[in-house]
């Protein structure tokens, strides 16, 4: 698989999707497919995905979501979502994921998360969205993070 094309197919995704649930561009509508992978990566905002497999896996994290949770590439994309909340919210996160995908989007998501290293950050007012394909299949969830603050 080339990675370079599959990050530009899964960033028109990103984006397509965001636009379909809430209206409004995840980024510039001028910013072109190929450029997108680039500005989203140089974001003021964190943004991550994951896949539908039963056990959820990030399959992306832009720059600034890597630093939140402390992780490379390789290490988020191999780490199931669950695991970036404490065990005692895993529940409130899989509820969270359930509402996400009875309605298609929420955009005032709030919820501590944890970095490889254990430090605690609170998410507020985040948009997390499902992710359809081109025929409209359910093809994971992302979420948006806007707001973050460390929790001591």
């Amino acid at each position: 698989m080339n990675t370079e094309s599959w990050l530009v197919r899964h960033v028109a995704l990103l984006r397509a999707s965001y636009r379909h649930w809430t209206g409004r561009d995840l980024i510039p509508a001028a910013v072109s497919e190929l450029q997108a992978p680039g500005y989203l990566d140089q974001a003021a905002f964190g943004l991550v995905s994951h896949d539908t497999a039963a056990d959820p896996v990030f399959n992306y994290g832009n720059r600034l979501a890597l630093q939140l949770f402390e992780r490379s590439w390789e290490g988020f994309t191999r780490l199931p979502s669950r695991l970036s909340a404490e065990p005692v919210l895993q529940s409130e996160r899989s509820r969270l994921l359930l509402q996400v995908e009875e309605h298609g989007y929420i955009d005032d998501y709030g919820g501590i998360r944890i970095s490889s290293s254990g430090k605690r950050f609170r998410i507020e007012n985040a948009t997390v969205w499902n992710l359809l394909d081109g025929e409209g299949k359910l093809y994971g969830q992302a979420a948006l993070i806007r707001a973050w603050r460390p929790v001591e």
